[in-house]
């Protein structure tokens, strides 16, 4: 019962700090980028920075 309930919390506590994330795109998530090493970035990151920090694309709001 006891390791149940620890893996109960492990889980929750990755989805509540996953939520944390800014929104990629946003002001918040283009600072965010600003901080964070370009060797860390994904190619994908590499693009959104692009698109929406440097060209000031809005990001789809769906």
């Amino acid at each position: 019962m006891k390791n149940i309930l620890t893996i109960a919390a492990v889980v929750s506590a990755v989805f509540l700090l996953a939520a944390c994330e800014p929104k990629r795109g946003s002001d918040a998530w283009c600072k965010k980028m600003d901080e964070t090493p370009k060797g860390d970035w994904s190619f994908k990151d590499a693009g959104d920075y692009t698109k929406y920090c440097v060209l000031n694309q809005k990001p789809d709001e769906n």
